[in-house]
């Protein structure tokens, strides 16, 4: 799904790839990748009070909207954590290669110890579509928290009950994402074993950790 946002919003300002290296530092393997994946970042919307007309939040005073065109349809995450750490405030990356796009993003909040620095989440993102499928309309918010939270459930491949805090929703799906390499794993190790009992051993615990997973897979979501 991608979303309209309005036209008072619109920045559409390029930024130079220099203005990202300088924000902090960034090692040369990092600014390799930025020159080989990435043809052009650009700030294409800022989503504030005046420009959205909802207010802001103590955590989210401004979401950006930004537009990277990729050399190629892979991009390391570190290119993301890199432009994340420049920007303090929410970012929602609309990355596009050959006539596709797929929207990316961490949850970011203020670190409660020192709110001048930000904790961010891992990373989650929808599958590549047409970027010529049509927008829909931003949802119902009443101030910028509420919206940033619902641009991110759009995001997270995971139902979500009504009440459960993105916080709790970000959480399960990051434990979701371990559960399933335990799953993998196990999965591999039954595949190549030969004695039946161990092949037993394996079976049983695939169970028992599929079980957790569909667990966590379900969450709040009856709430």
């Amino acid at each position: 799904m991608l979303f309209s946002f309005p036209k008072k919003a619109l920045v559409d300002r390029t930024i130079p790839k220099s203005a990202i290296y300088s924000a902090g530092q960034v090692s040369s393997r990092v600014k390799e990748l930025f020159v080989s994946q990435v043809e052009r970042i650009v700030l294409s919307y800022a989503l504030l009070p005046q420009s959205i007309n909802i207010p802001a939040t103590a955590d989210v005073a401004e979401i950006d909207i930004f537009r990277i065109d990729l050399r190629q349809e892979k991009l390391d995450l570190d290119v993301l954590k890199v432009i994340d750490s420049a920007m303090p405030r929410p970012t929602i990356f609309e990355l596009r290669y050959d006539g596709k796009v797929q929207v990316v993003a961490c949850y970011k909040r203020p670190n409660e110890a020192d709110r001048s620095k930000w904790v961010r989440s891992e990373y989650f993102s929808t599958d590549w579509i047409g970027s010529d499928m049509e927008r829909v309309p931003l949802p119902a918010a009443l101030n910028l928290g509420s919206l940033y939270e619902h641009l991110l459930r759009g995001i997270i491949p995971i139902a979500s009950g009504a009440r459960e805090p993105i916080a709790s929703l970000v959480s399960r799906m990051e434990k979701i994402r371990v559960k399933q390499r335990e799953v993998d794993q196990v999965a591999g190790r039954l595949a190549k074993e030969k004695q039946f009992n161990r092949k037993v051993e394996f079976n049983s615990k695939l169970r028992t950790l599929k079980g957790e997973l569909e667990a966590l897979m379900e969450g709040n979501c009856g709430n």
